[in-house]
């Protein structure tokens, strides 16, 4: 087994009980093509792709974005909500959640895929990330996929630049900026950030933050800082205020 694959799980923040799960997720299909008559010949089992794996990590991280984004922001519309999970599984997000996790080091490739620099290739990337994220799945079950969706994936994307939309702010990072901004050229009251709970143990709180302005605009959403508890609830207020007083 390679010893480097210690160094990816700790990055990951997930232990295997089943390295071959893993490895699978690891293995491109040109290195099961190369080795596939190596295989048969020496009477030993054809290693399986990702492809499969891919399938079914696609699906899983989905529904977790999905999942994530209705508990973060439960009043908001469906099309915010489908804005920013197409953000979230996009090719442009995901594959620096892959960067992150330097997945290229560990990819098995085909020579041909090798030199063509595939460690480095944006689909290969994106499709190893979600076949990983299959493997956790099957290896840990829907919580362990959970936590290492919100920890790699989401993190920090609901503040990473966005779709662009003339209703929100084209950095998505700023709608606190931008609800102040909106509330100044309506004459509203400045927007006032409260926080209203926090739960869970110190290394992992989840704060819940109110966003106001004034007295009829509300809101509420949570986030593992309270910076991005902030940002989601102003996101929710400055949709509302959008929805009633279009710019």
């Amino acid at each position: 087994m390679r010893p480097e694959l210690d160094a990816l799980e700790v990055a990951a923040g997930y232990r295997f009980a089943d390295r071959q799960v893993l490895l699978r997720a690891l293995t491109h299909s040109s290195h099961v093509n190369e080795h596939a008559e190596h295989a048969l010949a020496s009477g030993v089992s054809t290693p399986r792709d990702n492809e499969a794996l891919e399938f079914l990590g696609d699906s899983v991280l989905g529904f977790l974005i999905s999942e994530e984004l209705l508990q973060r922001f439960p009043d908001a519309a469906e099309g915010q909500l489908s804005k920013l999970k197409a953000h979230l599984v996009s090719a442009a997000w995901l594959v620096q959640a892959a960067q992150r996790l330097a997945l290229g080091e560990y990819l098995q490739l085909g020579r041909g895929e090798e030199l063509s620099g595939g460690r480095t290739k944006k689909t290969l990337l994106v499709d190893a990330l979600e076949a990983l994220i299959a493997a956790v799945y099957l290896d840990g079950g829907i919580e362990a996929a959970r936590e290492f969706v919100q920890r790699i994936v989401i993190a920090d994307g609901m503040s990473a630049e966005g779709p662009a939309d003339s209703r929100f702010p084209n950095n998505l990072t700023d709608y606190k900026s931008a609800l102040q901004e909106f509330a100044q050229a309506r004459h509203l009251p400045q927007p006032r950030y409260v926080i209203v709970r926090e739960r869970g143990p110190e290394h992992s709180k989840t704060f819940t933050v109110e966003a106001r302005v004034g007295r009829d605009w509300v809101a509420q959403a949570e986030g593992h800082t309270k910076k991005s508890a902030a940002q989601m609830a102003a996101c929710v207020v400055y949709e509302r205020l959008c929805a009633s007083l279009p710019p």
